[in-house]
C-alpha cells in the first residue's frame, strides 16, 4: 500500500495533560487506527518529541528532521505525551541528538526503570482507564532534572523569527547571552539538531496550519508562512514530507 501522511489515517484527538505533568509535557493525544488494514504512515518532522504508549510498550518518537515511514497495526491506539520544547532531554536524561530519527523503547534508554514504570501502569489500569493510569504513573515518577527554560525560550524566538536580513544563529546567541558554539551544542542536546533546522521545520508547520484554514493561492500561503517564493516551499516540502505541498495536502484530504 502507498504510504500516506499520519494525519490522514484514523481518528486523532488531543487535550491538555494533567496539571501535574505540565512542566515537561504540553499535550496528550490519542491516534486511533481503523480496523481495516492500515497503509504505512509518513510522519513529517514537527519540531517535537513524544513519549508514546503502543500495545503495552513505552517508546520515544523523535526528534526528526526527515520524513519517517512507520507501520502501525490496524485497530491500535497510540497514546502520546508531547514534550514541551527542550524538556525531553531533561526528562529522559539523554541528549536529543542520540534520539535523532529513532524510535527507541523507553527500556532501551532507562533499562529496568522503564519496566517498573510499565508495570505500574498495568497495575493502576485495573482501577481506572488506561490514559489516567499512564498520567498517574508519569506524575508519580518525576525526573531529577528540571526542564531547560533557556532552550524553551530559544524555541519561542525561532518560532517568532529573527529580524529581516539578520542571520538566525548570531541573533539567537546574542538574545540568549551565549556564544554560537554553545548555542549549537545546547540545540543538539535539546532538539537533536541546530537552530536552522528547527526554523525550517516550524516554517513548514506554519504553512500547513495556514493551508488548512485559508483559501489563498499556494504562492500567497508560501509568502505568509515565510518562504522566499513558491519554489522554496516546494523544495522544503519535498525535504520534510517526501512530497510536494499540493500532493501532501491532497493525500490528507483524500483519506479524511
Amino acid at each position: 500500500m502507498q504510504p500516506v501522511p499520519a494525519s490522514a489515517i484514523g481518528s486523532f484527538h488531543e487535550r491538555p495533560v494533567s496539571p501535574r505533568l505540565r512542566e515537561f509535557f504540553s499535550a496528550l493525544w490519542l491516534h486511533e487506527m481503523p480496523l481495516a488494514p492500515v497503509p504505512p504512515i509518513i510522519v513529517a518532522p514537527d519540531g517535537t518529541i513524544d513519549l508514546q504508549w503502543i500495545d503495552g510498550l513505552l517508546r520515544v518518537a523523535g526528534p526528526d528532521k526527515e520524513p519517517t515511514a512507520e507501520i502501525v497495526p490496524a485497530g491500535a491506539t497510540v497514546i502520546g505525551f508531547r514534550f514541551r520544547p527542550a524538556a525531553a532531554a531533561a526528562w529522559l536524561q539523554v541528549s536529543a541528538r542520540e534520539l535523532l530519527g529513532e524510535r527507541p523503547l523507553l527500556e532501551e534508554i532507562w533499562g529496568p526503570r522503564a519496566k517498573r514504570l510499565a508495570n505500574q501502569i498495568w497495575k493502576t489500569q485495573k482501577g481506572s482507564d488506561l490514559v489516567t493510569a499512564i498520567e498517574d504513573a508519569l506524575a508519580e515518577n518525576p525526573p531529577d532534572a528540571r526542564a531547560d527554560v533557556t532552550m524553551n525560550a530559544a524555541y519561542a524566538l525561532v518560532e517568532a523569527g529573527s529580524p529581516p536580513g539578520v542571520p538566525l544563529a548570531p541573533w539567537l546567541a546574542r538574545a540568549l547571552g551565549m556564544s554560537e558554539r554553545t548555542l549549537r551544542r545546547r540545540f543538539d542536546e535539546s532538539y537533536g539538531y541546530g537552530p536552522k533546522t528547527l526554523e525550517r521545520i516550524l516554517r513548514y508547520q506554519r504553512f500547513m496550519r495556514l493551508s488548512r484554514t485559508a483559501s489563498s493561492s499556494m504562492a500567497v500561503l508560501a509568502a505568509e508562512a515565510g518562504y522566499s517564493d513558491q519554489a522554496h516551499l516546494v523544495r522544503e516540502s519535498k525535504r520534510l514530507t517526501g512530497n510536494t505541498p499540493t500532493r501532501h495536502l491532497r493525500a490528507e484530504t483524500k483519506q479524511q
